[in-house]
């Protein structure tokens, strides 16, 4: 399509953030335009589809009580495929499992003698993910605020239970293996964990920003337009200039400082996820495996295709591995990483065909305390605004919990401007 010249508000970038403050800029019945770089909405949350296999930008999961969700889509439309709600702990010889005892009462109990912690531990953590689950958000923001290391310890969890079965799970959630991340953060990600479920839409995570993106006018959403700069009144892509009352700047937060230079650069961290295709799947059931022999290589590993059976080819199995940080893939550290995934699964890995390493730099900004109020201001002045993750939690609620707040800081800027 051709570019507008002028509209009311621009949207740059096409992620999670952007497409959700155009859905609520859309049902408002502003003027809008969107403009994306690449070739495709999405942002990070995107599905590349490569000789049958089905392989997301690093693997992410949709929780189902992320609250903007039902705002946005509705998830039953998105076929979902879900893991289970427990963990399996990889330490020596023995895996162990843990189940969440909110989703899953029944097997709770026979949890309670399993090897990982002590009884004491497994107790504490139930309680604690209770807390978060039952009690109102607002009230867990009200806490103090401390790191997530010693919100676990003052939960009086053992130095065992965080360093085997805590600190690898949490680790691949933040990218934080420091556990360094604000506790309002993690109360947060806890009560939707201990509330939901995880889950991947059988034709990949892209699905989710399509359905985000389904209701809006197509024309609307230009893609492949790179933004070279903007002000106050004006963004300039590749096609030329548009004129706007409001800029809404969702991009990636390098990205967002580039265009934006009084905004801060937030610190981020980097994940890597090795997918491996196999004949055969090393585990029979959809469950996350964490490393509790406290090895601190791979967060955490998954056979994605028994949750969701479309994510490989007939009659083969997908398998991910995350790895907290970055690194330039080599021979070497794909030999560690078969070697890590044969003693976590206890079969070798060593015949599975290396598909993808995907790794991505910045995954996740760091949310390290204070945090103070999680919300950060979005409105920039003259005009200007900005949304995403960075000035939420890092996370896929974050970022559209973002864009839907940002996107009513726009209305409430236009209102103010229109006269009585």
């Amino acid at each position: 399509m051709s570019q507008p010249v002028e509209v009311d508000v621009v949207i740059v970038g096409g992620g999670l953030a952007g497409l959700a403050a155009a859905r609520r800029l859309d049902r408002a019945g502003v003027e809008w335009l969107l403009v994306e770089g690449s070739d495709r909405i999405g942002g990070r949350v995107t599905t590349d589809i490569v000789d049958g296999w089905h392989l997301d930008r690093g693997f992410q999961v949709l929780n189902t009580a992320y609250p903007r969700i039902p705002a946005l889509i509705d998830i039953q439309a998105l076929d979902m495929r879900y893991f289970t709600s427990g963990v399996l702990v990889r330490h020596g010889a023995d895996l162990h499992r843990l189940v969440n005892p909110l989703s899953e009462p029944l097997s709770a109990a026979a949890t309670l003698t399993s090897g990982v912690g002590t009884l004491s531990d497994r107790l504490k953590f139930a309680a604690l993910a209770t807390r978060c689950a039952t009690l109102p958000a607002a009230k867990l923001l009200e806490a103090r605020e401390t790191t997530t290391q010693e919100m676990l310890r003052k939960a009086g969890l053992s130095h065992r239970m965080i360093e085997e079965v805590l600190r690898p799970f949490l680790s691949g959630i933040f990218a934080d293996r420091s556990l360094d991340t604000s506790s309002h953060v993690f109360s947060m990600i806890l009560r939707s964990f201990a509330r939901g479920r995880m889950g991947v839409p059988a034709a990949g995570m892209a699905a989710l920003p399509a359905a985000i993106a389904g209701p809006l006018p197509y024309p609307q959403l230009l893609i492949g337009a790179r933004t070279l700069s903007l002000g106050p009144g004006m963004v300039v892509t590749e096609g030329g200039e548009i004129h706007c009352k409001a800029v809404v700047v969702a991009t990636d937060p390098a990205t967002a400082a580039e265009l934006l230079p009084q905004l801060p650069v937030p610190d981020m961290h980097g994940l890597t996820t090795f997918y491996f295709g196999a004949d055969q799947a090393p585990l029979d059931e959809p469950t996350l495996v964490l490393d509790g022999d406290r090895r601190e290589i791979i967060a955490n590993t998954v056979v994605v295709s028994n949750a969701a059976p479309e994510y490989a080819p007939s009659g083969k199995s997908l398998i991910a591995a995350s790895v907290v940080g970055v690194s330039a893939p080599s021979a070497a550290s794909e030999t560690v990483i078969r070697v890590e995934l044969s003693r976590m699964y206890g079969v070798s890995a060593e015949p599975w065909e290396l598909l993808e390493v995907a790794s991505i730099p910045q995954a996740l900004p760091s949310a390290r305390g204070p945090q103070a109020n999680l919300r950060k201001p979005v409105n920039l002045g003259d005009g200007l605004f900005v949304a995403g993750d960075h000035r939420d939690s890092p996370s896929i609620q974050g970022a559209l919990a973002g864009g839907w707040r940002t996107a009513g800081a726009v209305l409430a800027w236009l209102g103010a401007r229109v006269p009585a």
